[in-house]
């Protein structure tokens, strides 16, 4: 039962989602995010912006973020028909985020299929995600809502646009020195702002345009941005033990990603791990590096303790999302998402 109302909820998304990127865009689509444009803009100049976009959007992905969007609206009491519109506003934003991710890591695969610079140039990456950033919140300026809602609305998204930003920055500075590790302290502000704030955004949207308090609005979004950061956490475990979903296992280690294992393993005197991502970061994935890199990290026990830091953070997020909403259908539903998603 429960997957169905998971189902019923996805495909409405992703209906959504396709029908604010379409593949062909016409001249209705154009004029509604781009206001009149001058007569020398034909599809071509279109379809450069948004093909790099779709492409990506379309290889799948979870899509947990814009059902948590929905769900929240329904746990504030409102038809969750009132937040389907809204659903770019996130999808499209964490889209934007992984294209840009991806130039800046050195990625070479995500989702199955090569990166989206890869494919379509750098330039033209560059350009086009950050045209998604803008085009997520045409959503909140099409919205049928009060105008104090749909500054509410810009609001939450460009401050957690913000965030986003400030932790990607604190990633690039770390990946970029392979001889400085964070602190625990220094990881957990990074994952919350750069993984959290996605996840926050979702809730909070959601929970805003059900009409919530700002208490809820607040609590909900504290609780989402902890399950985004033990999602980071429990993702980069993936990474080096079965790997990720389209991508190559262990290729954080030759971006040289200072994730959670990474700290716990220098917070325990594990073995220099500096020169293996040096090596690696240099010869690439089939780099030997990788792979000793990973075991040294599996033996000082970090990954063991990273997971288990993880799947905690998240029971006691869905802990309180069922103490403080209790007996709320809507909530259960959201406990049910994490914990399939992150302690299945």
């Amino acid at each position: 039962m429960m997957n169905i109302e998971y189902k019923r909820r996805l495909e409405k998304i992703e209906s959504v989602l396709r029908g604010a990127l379409p593949e062909k865009p016409d001249k209705t689509w154009a004029k509604e995010v781009f206001s009149t444009l001058p007569d020398g803009v034909d599809t071509d100049h279109l379809n450069q912006l948004t093909e790099p976009c779709r492409n990506l959007l379309l290889r799948g992905g979870k899509r947990w973020r814009p059902l948590l969007l929905v769900l929240s609206c329904e746990l504030a009491g409102s038809d969750p028909e009132t937040a389907y519109p809204l659903v770019p506003a996130v999808e499209f934003t964490h889209t934007a985020s992984l294209i840009h991710d991806d130039i800046e890591d050195n990625g070479e695969e995500r989702r199955g299929d090569k990166c989206i610079h890869l494919l379509y140039g750098e330039d033209a990456a560059i350009n086009s995600a950050s045209w998604l950033y803008f085009h997520a919140q045409s959503c909140i300026a099409a919205y049928e809502a009060a105008p104090g809602l749909k500054l509410r609305l810009f609001s939450i998204l460009n401050r957690e646009l913000r965030r986003l930003h400030l932790g990607q920055s604190m990633d690039i500075m770390w990946h970029r020195n392979h001889n400085f590790i964070p602190s625990r302290k220094q990881y957990e502000a990074m994952v919350r702002l750069k993984t959290g704030t996605l996840s926050s955004l979702a809730a909070e949207i959601g929970m805003a345009a059900g009409g919530a308090e700002d208490d809820s609005i607040s609590s909900m979004g504290k609780a989402a941005a902890e399950i985004g950061a033990a999602f980071q956490i429990l993702d980069d475990v993936k990474n080096l033990t079965e790997g990720n979903p389209g991508k190559n296992r262990g290729d954080d280690i030759v971006e040289g990603k200072k994730s959670l294992p990474v700290v716990i393993h220098e917070e325990r005197g594990g073995k220099n791990l500096r020169p293996l991502f040096e090596k690696a970061g240099v010869e690439g994935i089939n780099s030997p590096a990788v792979e000793q890199a990973i075991s040294l990290l599996k033996e000082s026990g970090a990954v063991q303790q990273a997971s288990e830091y993880g799947k905690n953070l998240a029971e006691n997020c869905i802990k309180t999302i069922r103490k403080r909403w209790n007996g709320n259908s809507a909530a259960d539903l959201i406990a049910g998402l994490f914990e399939a998603m992150l302690l299945g």
